[in-house]
């Protein structure tokens, strides 16, 4: 008798079935099931806050035991019941993946990726049962070269990878996600532990000097919660793209994906802004081995995949990763604090172009993600807030405000969390973060809360940065490529990335439309979202418009800011746009452009209590 059987594990097996019409297939085993035993997958994938309803690629489905088929019958949208078994059963499901994103499977004749919640059906009432994994290798030639990176471990696999795996119940089976290919890969150790660089795509950049930095990036992070970390294997599953950008994380491991150009040539010097961001999404995701994955709401203890999972928490997971992320780069020693304030500075540029802020509490957005942040409409913008953006900007602010009101600092409260509720596995409460911060500080922050998360106005970001040491101002952009950073330009000022504006050149405010657009390939500017209150919305222009020209002149991406410097405040112009196919012309009154580009400067004349607490923070000192 085998092992498994002695177990009465649930067992499974995927096999790479068709790279060409991208199906995987997958085998469900169980001994002893139920009379009417029902089998489901999950409508969503843990960290990514969305109903993405994986069973809908399920392309077919069957069900026999004793080698007979029996009947399987559909239940609702992602649930069947199986019926009639006699001894073990076995459900077969065949299912189309072609997501290429780090959240779903994907299968081609590069590489197979997959998580566990796209593929592997939930026997009802086995959940919390041990787990063995066959993985089979692939018969098509187009394939014999592919290996398998995974952090779930293996009991008996062969040199690629391919064979038996094992995980404690369901939870940590779909918790550990599968890159399969001829990848490129380094190893390293951090804190003793071994971690696996895994990078699939072509690329060419310095893996060698990624493993070093990560290793520095890692170990701070290790060191900021202790030693040792709550897994003893950890891997990067990386993949190189032509401009998508995204990063999951796991319980042991974390998918990334990125441009191809991110990562450093061999013998680059420096850290350029795509490796900063690089480095940024893996800090983001790493951190979340504790904070999120083990530290996590109440409400997602456990998680219940077959619907919506409400807390109004994940801006303090999200958010508070998001400030982290920043913060770590800085203190590994990976980049310099002029690049950290730049970065930090851009940061909270992108919560003051978004007018939503004013609208939309945290707390709701947090509440709200399932049905919001993640299915954006074009009016967004002006009715929401992103919950990892805004999150960044309180979790700064409630730093900055214990730094200057207390002897405690932000890295007390999520070092506190982390020992009280993830290293004991218990979810952390409603209003637990906020209880825990003031217990922590020993002053009474109920104010600040009520502000910063269910209120909507905005923080004195000001007089917290005077606090140590660093000056703070907001004004119009120089220009379409000005996200913000640690000064304003020597001359001239303007808009956002992506919107409509103009330098000044005579010392006027630059002009702005209240715009974001996309350049069409086929000429013009296509509006992705209209500003609340701005020149193009009161004079009646929309999402999805096709601007083509300003006073009867072609504007494009090119000439847009250069068009706009030939008027001034005030001044009323043609606007020509494209309605779907109908060609219209609108009165635009234009005007000054927003103040919402946010700087930061060191001041070198702060007095020493300032210069203290601003060491202490940069450095993560006491």
């Amino acid at each position: 008798m085998s092992f498994a059987r002695r177990l009465n594990l649930v067992r499974y097996t995927v096999r790479l079935l068709d790279p060409s019409r991208h199906l995987f297939e997958v085998e469900l085993k169980l001994e002893n099931p139920a009379a009417s035993q029902c089998v489901r997958l999950p409508s969503w994938i843990p960290g990514s806050y969305l109903l993405r309803e994986f069973a809908r690629h399920i392309v077919g489905i069957r069900a026999e035991s004793r080698g007979r088929a029996i009947v399987i019958e559909q239940a609702d949208k992602s649930s069947w019941w199986c019926r009639g078994a006699q001894g073990e059963l076995v459900v077969t499901a065949q299912i189309y993946a072609l997501d290429p994103s780090v959240r779903g499977a994907f299968f081609d004749t590069r590489r197979a990726f997959f998580n566990g919640t796209s593929l592997f059906l939930i026997p009802q009432d086995r959940e919390r049962e041990a787990v063995e994994l066959d993985l089979e290798p692939p018969s098509d030639p187009r394939c014999a070269e592919w290996r398998v990176a995974t952090a779930m471990r293996p009991v008996a696999v062969d040199e690629r990878g391919f064979g038996r795996y094992r995980a404690a119940d369901y939870d940590e089976l779909i918790d550990h996600p599968f890159e399969i290919s001829a990848f490129d890969e380094v190893e390293f150790d951090a804190a003793g532990v071994p971690h696996r660089l895994v990078v699939a795509g072509r690329f060419d950049g310095d893996l060698e000097r990624v493993a070093t930095d990560l290793k520095q990036l890692c170990e701070a992070q290790i060191d900021f919660f202790g030693r040792p970390p709550p897994f003893d294997r950890y891997c990067f599953l990386c993949v190189a793209t032509g401009g998508a950008f995204g990063g999951l994380e796991h319980r042991a491991s974390s998918s990334l994906m990125f441009d191809r150009d991110d990562l450093p040539k061999i013998g680059e010097p420096g850290i350029p802004p795509a490796y900063q961001r690089f480095l940024a999404l893996a800090s983001h995701e790493y951190f979340h081995a504790w904070h999120v994955k083990r530290t996590k709401p109440a409400a997602f203890v456990p998680y219940r995949l077959d619907r919506r999972n409400h807390t109004r928490l994940l801006w303090v997971f999200e958010g508070i990763t998001s400030y982290y992320q920043e913060l770590f780069l800085l203190r590994s020693g990976l980049v310099g604090r002029d690049t950290f304030l730049t970065r930090l500075a851009q940061a909270l540029t992108r919560v003051y172009r978004t007018p939503g802020r004013l609208r939309q509490s945290l707390a709701d957005a947090s509440f709200n993600a399932w049905d919001i942040l993640y299915k954006p409409e074009p009016n967004a913008p002006n009715a929401s807030i992103s919950y990892y953006t805004k999150g960044a900007l309180v979790a700064l602010a409630l730093d900055l405000e214990l730094r200057r009101r207390s002897r405690a600092s932000l890295d007390d409260v999520v070092r506190e969390l982390w020992r009280r509720y993830g290293a004991r596995g218990i979810g952390v409460p409603e209003d637990g973060f906020e209880s825990l911060a003031a217990e922590v500080a020993g002053i009474d922050l109920a104010e600040f809360f009520a502000r910063a998360v269910r209120g909507t106005e905005d923080l004195p970001l000001a007089e917290l940065f005077e606090s140590v040491g660093i000056g703070f101002e907001l004004r119009p952009a120089s220009g379409p490529d000005d996200r913000g950073g640690l000064l304003p330009p020597r001359t001239g000022t303007s808009d956002q990335a992506g919107s409509a504006s103009s330098s000044a050149s005579n010392g006027e405010p630059p002009l702005g439309l209240g715009v974001t657009y996309r350049a069409r390939p086929d000429g013009g500017l296509e509006l992705t979202a209209v500003l609340d209150d701005g020149p193009a919305q009161r004079a009646g222009l929309e999402p999805g418009d096709v601007l083509i020209a300003l006073d009867r002149l072609k504007v494009d991406a090119g000439n847009l800011a250069a068009r706009l410097k030939r008027f001034e405040d005030g001044e009323r112009i043609s606007a020509t746009v494209f309605r779907g196919d109908e060609l219209l012309e609108f009165g635009l009154v234009l005007a000054a452009a927003p103040r919402d580009t946010c700087w930061l400067q060191l001041r070198e004349n702060a007095d020493e209590q300032a210069r203290a607490r601003r060491e202490a923070w940069l450095a993560g000192s006491a």
